[in-house]
């Protein structure tokens, strides 16, 4: 197993982190923030200029064909910039309808590489845990069919063009692709300020992706996870640039605080625990692309309680070193708290994350 990002992985990282570091400024999201806009739209259609958001589509849309690897470097940047974009929800959707959607659908993936399209998945039902076989129903009606429950906290479930929705059936848990307009959307508040909201079915059309065996759930619920640690995983080496450099330049008694030895513990505790976080992000997603499901299972369950646990200490840690500054809405490491907080929150917690973990092993 090689964590080195080969020669195209690193020119989509450097691309990634050319253009974010460009247009994801302090002033930016200050005024996106002001503006009350679901998303940034113009660093949306920046992105798919650059062939970002196409980079990870199938060939039948367009795209490069690129997998689960190159998602992951393309969101550990999203998360590290903390950019207002809805590229970890549409690009996990988009890789589960390449892997087992139909030609047709994986063609009509083709507008979201020109940013015409945002997508995003329903995974989470109230009172379930994200890995948990869903509640909401889909059963035959005609020639179709329609799909019952309620989904929460869904990101961009407005702003989408169809949301992926998994359901149980008489034969199993299947996929379907369902459209905003003909369901019930109740907005919810999330730390990270994105728009969110609980989705209410009621005999709603859904399109299968897949067959109802459950093979498409279970793939869509590792994409997500390893999505969703490595945005986590940007975020808290975002934090942690932050940090060394609050902690290199601020001084107190005559001495940069980076030279106190009680300071340089904490900032090696937080890195230690991104480099944890970190390897099993690559792990992760290098056994996803490779075909590995379970031992991938197992690499994003160990991710997925880093952020609920140590990377989330470590931000608390980072808001410590920061004195009352870290807290304060101008200075920017209050985002990479709240998204730290927001994905943590998503996996449900370090109980659910250790529970997974127990009926692993």
């Amino acid at each position: 197993m090689d964590f080195n990002l080969d020669e195209t992985q690193s020119d989509l990282r450097k691309l990634a982190v050319e253009l974010l570091d460009r247009e994801v400024s302090a002033g930016r999201l200050e005024a996106h923030e002001a503006s009350g806009a679901p998303y940034d739209a113009r660093l949306w259609s920046s992105l798919a200029q650059a062939g970002l958001l196409g980079a990870c589509l199938p060939e039948e849309a367009g795209g490069a064909g690129f997998g689960p690897v190159e998602m992951a470097v393309l969101l550990r940047e999203v998360g590290a910039h903390v950019a207002p974009v809805p590229v970890q929800q549409s690009l996990v959707a988009a890789l589960a309808v390449a892997r087992y959607g139909s030609r047709e659908q994986r063609e009509a993936l083709a507008p979201l590489a020109e940013g015409g399209l945002v997508l995003t998945s329903a995974l989470r039902e109230p009172g379930r845990d994200l890995g948990a076989a869903p509640a909401v129903t889909a059963r035959r009606d005609g020639g179709g069919w329609v799909l019952d429950g309620r989904k929460s906290t869904v990101s961009y479930a407005a702003q989408a063009s169809r949301i992926l929705v998994p359901a149980v059936t008489d034969g199993g848990v299947g996929l379907f692709l369902a459209s905003p307009e003909a369901m019930t959307l109740r907005p919810e508040s999330v730390s990270t300020g994105e728009p969110a909201a609980t989705l209410i079915l009621e005999a709603t059309p859904g399109e299968p992706v897949g067959a109802q065996d459950g093979e498409a759930f279970d793939g869509l619920r590792r994409l997500a996870l390893a999505g969703i640690i490595a945005v986590s995983s940007g975020v808290l080496a975002g934090a942690l640039a932050l940090t060394t450099e609050y902690v290199r330049t601020r001084r107190q008694f005559d001495r940069a605080l980076a030279e106190f030895q009680a300071v340089t513990v904490q900032i090696a505790d937080v890195y230690i625990a991104g480099r944890a976080l970190d390897v099993a992000v690559w792990s992760g997603a290098w056994r996803l692309a490779e075909g590995a499901a379970e031992e991938a299972e197992t690499d994003l369950a160990v991710g997925a309680l880093t952020v609920t646990d140590s990377a989330l200490r470590a931000l608390y840690t980072c808001q410590h070193l920061h004195g009352g500054i870290g807290l304060d809405v101008t200075y920017p490491l209050h985002r990479y708290f709240a998204w730290g907080k927001h994905h943590a929150h998503l996996l449900g917690g370090v109980e659910a994350r250790l529970d997974t973990i127990g009926a692993l092993v």
